[in-house]
């Protein structure tokens, strides 16, 4: 038997987010990692995009989490000397049926505090990147890029250094409500029972198994996730653009757009493809979907140059069809536990929102 002040389970960018704002209040926490390493699923098979919050609807948690945690995130990285670049977005209306939707994302923008963004015509597109074709555009100056893996490193070492620990091959298989807390059970090399005051369920694709296995919680109140698998595409060589560039979005996800890693390389991602089981595997059948897409903002693309790079999956509270879904933050007030969050639909803008959804679920432990 093992006991601790707060168990955060899941070693992802919100896990350990939300662990390190746990430990920095003066929480002893322990962070469980079902894999043998910190961020090796969404975290780690993403964009890397660091965004403004353009899209979503006025007062959701996406909305103001992500207005909070872009300025969060852009000071944690200058204070930890972590990479990142100010690049600007481009949003384009290919079409002039599409500048009334461009519109639309201005108006929303201005609704979620944004002030920078730029109206740009089809020359001035131009005039800053020759390859895009456009009607019309919209520059978010404040987006970016950010090197993840380098900010979860960060994040876990802010956790040690204040005396907490990431634990890793740690699967969590039951978790019992007792009295003065919870009593985890945890399989690996061996089997323990840690015993914690708070816990909060951050495992991203496992968030539902996660809760399904606290005996006193209401099954009904977990939510079910679907799961929506995107490929990316890499252009090989440098690639012929300064701003990251994105179409008009998509019913499920903001379309396939062209972002920039840190070196300057360009890949294009993600689709959508709505899956029942979690694996990586790579179809590149789904190539002229991908070209078709990109010629439509970027007539000269060679398709030659684009390459197999990875697979993501996102974790959605809405299935095909379905209007997008908030993230779910779900405290006591909503499930009726004392001490007890689940994190439930964090995908985009998670990373981005990630220290500030990490003092969301600070405050609601505190208060709850």
């Amino acid at each position: 038997m093992h006991n601790v002040d707060c168990i955060v389970v899941g070693a992802g960018v919100i896990g350990l987010a939300t662990a390190r704002a746990l430990a920095l209040t003066g929480h002893e926490v322990v962070v469980l990692e079902a894999e043998a390493g910190i961020g090796t699923h969404a975290s780690s098979r993403n964009s890397e995009v660091i965004h403004a919050g353009i899209y979503y609807p006025p007062g959701s948690q996406k909305a103001m989490l992500c207005h909070a945690g872009q300025q969060k995130l852009y000071g944690y990285c200058r204070d930890k000397a972590i990479s990142y670049k100010r690049l600007g977005k481009l949003i384009l209306a290919v079409s002039a049926d599409e500048v009334n939707i461009l519109q639309q994302y201005r108006a929303r923008a201005i609704e979620n505090g944004l002030q920078d963004l730029i109206w740009l015509d089809r020359d001035q597109v131009s005039d800053l990147e020759p390859e895009v074709k456009c009607t019309s555009a919209l520059l978010s100056p404040s987006t970016g890029i950010v090197d993840t893996h380098a900010f979860m490193v960060s994040l876990q070492a802010d956790i040690e250094a204040s005396g907490g620990a990431v634990i890793c091959r740690s699967p969590v298989c039951g978790i019992d409500v007792a009295d003065a807390g919870f009593m985890v059970r945890v399989t690996g090399d061996e089997e323990h029972i840690v015993s914690t005051r708070l816990l909060v369920n951050a495992a991203g694709l496992w968030a539902p198994t996660v809760a399904a296995a606290i005996n006193a919680l209401d099954q009904q109140l977990i939510p079910v996730h679907r799961f929506a698998k995107g490929h990316y595409y890499r252009l090989s060589g440098q690639a012929p653009f300064h701003r990251l560039i994105y179409p008009i979005a998509g019913a499920a996800g903001l379309g396939i757009h062209l972002t920039l890693d840190l070196a300057g390389q360009g890949r294009f991602g993600p689709d959508v493809q709505w899956v029942e089981t979690l694996d990586y595997d790579f179809d590149n059948t789904r190539k002229a979907e991908f070209v078709d897409a990109i010629r439509r903002y970027y007539p000269g693309l060679d398709e030659s140059l684009l390459t197999e790079a990875y697979t993501g999956i996102r974790p959605k509270l809405c299935g095909p069809a379905e209007p997008a879904a908030d993230f779910l933050i779900q405290g006591p007030g909503q499930h009726g536990i004392g001490g007890l969050v689940n994190l439930y639909g964090i995908e985009s803008p998670g990373l981005t929102s990630a220290l500030a959804i990490a003092d969301r679920v600070t405050a609601v432990l505190s208060t709850g």
